[in-house]
């Protein structure tokens, strides 16, 4: 075992200044990062304990919600605010993991999730977020659940989170707190696409902490949804998920969102086919041509081509599902 210091933070100004010493790392529920510290693959000198801070669901006042970075996913599931305003959301966090992850798992943990596939694991395997520089064994190997957009020749992994594709759908503001003060990134913003350092996957400076992220009121999400589809049940990534919500007016759609997992190194929000619905009827034949349009850029590999086809499929059915319920 290779030995840490451990440090439980009382305030986040605490938790900051604690941080600033070298090889720190911030911990929440630990459901990524212990793992990753029990393959060796993180290895942090000292761990900062921050499960105590920013547990709050609190309203705001233009009728959205602010969310501590400290919740656990279990609480924000079941808040009748999340389950009423957004249930796209509370969809995506039941989707996501058994009850005793959920229980431990927080917000700001559920963000900093590793972008990661079989290979990350594999220290005979090369991977460029283990190792920049070492290349990627994924592009020509088993890569039937890697990413189909915004990859790049040096990692084709696809971002975990479920939680994180119902955020991407909705309007979220991150809250961040470190050395040079505060600050707030849209969530669109936050998480990077690989380009040539896959190792880096979000904007984060060192040294700063997730304190809240920030959910706008959006009247269309009180009737959203979120479908994952996965080769099992239980404990399996997203093969394509789907979180969406839809305002449809005397047959024609209004407004929509549209955000994908497991098909991107980053929760994807699907801009293409969101601006190919709009002043459009609200149809199957609408749903799929808007499908087509975001998924025309994708770039499959060798072994999941079949994600484009399901990723236009699950679109569809998930739209045709929204607008059945309200008819």
């Amino acid at each position: 075992m290779i030995p840490f210091a451990y440090q439980r933070a009382g305030s986040v100004a605490e938790a900051i200044a604690v941080a600033a010493r070298p090889q720190s790392k911030y911990l929440g529920g630990g459901t990524n990062l212990v793992d990753l510290m029990r393959e060796t693959i993180e290895a942090p000198a000292h761990l900062v304990d921050v499960t105590g801070l920013s547990t709050a669901i609190e309203d705001t006042d233009n009728g959205g919600l602010m969310v501590g970075a400290g919740v656990r996913n279990t609480a924000l599931a079941e808040h009748p605010a999340v389950r009423s305003r957004f249930p796209l959301l509370s969809r995506a966090i039941l989707a996501g993991a058994s009850g005793q992850i959920r229980n431990m798992a927080t917000v700001g943990g559920n963000l900093l999730q590793r972008t990661r596939c079989a290979y990350f694991y594999d220290d005979a395997a090369r991977c460029n977020k283990r190792a920049p520089g070492a290349g990627c064994d994924a592009v020509g190997g088993f890569n039937r659940i890697h990413a189909i957009l915004g990859a790049s020749p040096a990692c084709v992994a696809t971002h975990p989170s479920d939680m994180c594709v119902a955020l991407a759908a909705l309007d979220v503001t991150v809250h961040l707190d470190g050395p040079d003060g505060g600050r707030t990134v849209p969530f669109g913003d936050f998480h990077l696409l690989p380009g040539d350092s896959p190792d880096v996957e979000t904007v984060l400076r060192p040294g700063e902490l997730i304190t809240a992220v920030e959910i706008a009121a959006q009247p269309l999400a009180a009737r959203s949804t979120y479908r994952k589809v996965r080769d099992r049940a239980s404990y399996a990534f997203a093969l394509v998920s789907v979180a969406a919500a839809i305002e449809v007016d005397g047959g024609t759609v209004r407004d929509v969102r549209i955000a994908l997992g497991g098909v991107a190194h980053k929760p994807w929000r699907a801009h293409a086919a969101e601006a190919a619905l709009i002043g459009q009827p609200a149809r199957s034949d609408s749903f799929r041509h808007a499908a087509e349009a975001e998924l025309a850029a994708a770039a499959p590999l060798s072994g999941n081509g079949f994600k484009v086809e399901l990723a236009a499929r699950a679109i569809t059915a998930v739209l045709d599902d929204l607008v059945e319920e309200r008819a």
